[in-house]
């Protein structure tokens, strides 16, 4: 039995999209084409991988350990080029990068463009993902580095500690709260929230909070990025929390005022995550480098 090695990354691609339509994007190639290969892949094997349906594509009992396979596979595929890699620079290369709401719309752009500027033949593939995808595509070798904030809950990766952000809290100017020195998390529950939709990491752990807790937020509308969450706390709808470093950004400009959560939770170590940093290519070593030094932090790396 034969396996084409673009079929399998394309299967884990179709894996880990939200769509065969998007995965074919990543891929390069039209998502038609895609469905053949993946319907000749399941020929080969006799089997049904996924369940087809209007949202999308699930992967079947075979899919789930087919899977697991694929991503071995590739991973000694990735192995075997990074045993050369001593032959490369750093002013060559590709790479992946899985990063939370924060990182992606926060600090990341402006590093990568210096990053991108200074080296003309690199390309970067940066992908906005939660927290425990972030996790899963480092240990399966589905990309190169992760950034995330918060506590790590995994093996055998290799986490590099770069920043402390914090949570606070985000109101309008002429808010009951303002005269509050700092907030516990029950002194909010009471007013309007601005939330964020389904998905984003920081939403994600709003709602796990709550539901801890066992309370539920006064939600009057979800919205998509930090910078929106700002333009309808400024326009009085109601407040949310964000990270420190985005509230200081906006208040710049915004007529937003910002009050300290006193919460342990609130503190978030922000973290590079990598299989094994010794093992990556020159180019994505190089960026770790450039992203610890935007923030004068020193190499640091442990086994959890």
């Amino acid at each position: 039995m034969h396996f084409d090695i673009v079929d399998l990354q394309l299967f884990c691609a179709i894996a880990e999209s939200p769509s065969l339509t998007q995965a074919a994007k990543k891929a390069f190639i039209s998502p038609a084409a895609a469905s053949t290969r993946i319907k000749k892949l399941e020929a080969q094997l006799d089997t049904r991988l996924f369940y087809r349906h209007n949202k999308g594509m699930q992967l079947t009992d075979d899919g789930l350990k087919l899977l697991t396979h694929a991503r071995s596979i590739l991973g000694q595929i990735q192995q075997v080029k990074n045993s050369f890699s001593k032959f490369r620079t750093d002013a060559t290369g590709h790479v992946r990068i899985y990063a939370n709401t924060t990182a992606v719309t926060d600090f990341l752009p402006e590093i990568l463009a210096d990053f991108l500027i200074q080296r003309p033949d690199v390309t970067i593939d940066l992908q906005e993902r939660l927290t425990k995808e972030i996790i899963r595509g480092v240990v399966s070798g589905t990309t190169d580095i992760g950034i995330l904030s918060g506590p790590v809950m995994a093996e055998s990766i290799e986490v590099i500690h770069f920043s402390t952000d914090r949570l606070t809290v985000i109101t309008p100017l002429n808010h009951p709260l303002t005269k509050m020195q700092q907030l516990k998390f029950t002194d909010t529950l009471s007013h309007a929230y601005i939330g964020f939709h389904s998905g984003s990491t920081l939403g994600d752990f709003l709602a796990n909070l709550q539901s801890h807790m066992g309370v539920t937020l006064d939600t009057r509308v979800n919205v998509s990025g930090f910078e929106s969450v700002c333009r309808m706390v400024e326009a009085g709808v109601g407040i949310s929390i964000v990270p420190e470093s985005f509230a200081n950004r906006h208040q710049q400009t915004m007529d937003i005022q910002q009050i300290p959560l006193d919460e342990t939770w609130a503190e978030r170590k922000r973290s590079i995550v990598v299989q094994d940093y010794k093992k990556l290519e020159p180019v994505a070593q190089a960026l770790v480098q450039e992203i610890l030094a935007a923030y004068q932090a020193p190499y640091f790396a442990m086994k959890q």
